[in-house]
């Protein structure tokens, strides 16, 4: 599988058949998926891997499986993704991540999404990448601040896609815009 970019402890790169267990223990890992609207069967989490590499091959860029180059271990994905509900803010890109909770608190995800940030708006010649996460998903919030995101509290939005009432419905919206460089 190809290798999209390095950083000084990371590989992003193509998914492999052998990702598909560690994922789907992820993906059932009630801490992980705490601010998600539900635990993936590892056969939803096999074909959400699956469309995740089809999209990579299609568009070159996608949720890049991420590896910890010192311990050859598959830790979860980051990359760049279309926004695919109805919203203020779509279309849109978005950046996003998950790891497995052992990989947490490391920077892992502040690492391989600066990357990413970087490629989407050198290469792929973006304006504007987005993110957002439940209100209450206090590492997601706090990895976007990192890599240099800014609130915009006017589009935190109720996410189309759960009901309401639903305890993670609300959403907080962070955007960041292209370098002066890049553009």
């Amino acid at each position: 599988m190809s290798v999209y970019f390095e950083t000084g402890r990371l590989l992003l790169r193509g998914w492999r058949d052998e990702d598909l267990a560690p994922f789907a223990a992820m993906n059932a890992d009630a801490r992980v998926m705490k601010h998600h609207p539900a635990h993936l069967t590892a056969n939803k989490s096999d074909a959400f891997a699956e469309r995740i590499q089809k999209g990579i091959d299609e568009n070159g860029f996608g949720l890049f499986a991420v590896e910890v180059k010192a311990s050859q271990s598959f830790i979860g994905y980051t990359g760049l993704s279309q926004a695919e509900f109805a919203a203020p803010f779509t279309p849109a890109v978005e950046i996003g991540w998950r790891l497995a909770f052992d990989a947490s608190g490391h920077g892992y995800a502040s690492e391989a999404a600066t990357v990413c940030l970087a490629h989407g708006f050198s290469e792929g010649g973006l304006d504007e990448i987005v993110s957002f996460a439940s209100v209450n998903n206090r590492r997601s919030i706090a990895v976007m601040e990192r890599i240099g995101m800014s609130r915009c509290p006017d589009d935190d939005f109720e996410h189309p896609d759960l009901p309401a009432g639903h305890p993670l419905r609300r959403h907080v919206f962070y955007r960041i815009g292209a370098p002066i460089a890049a553009r």
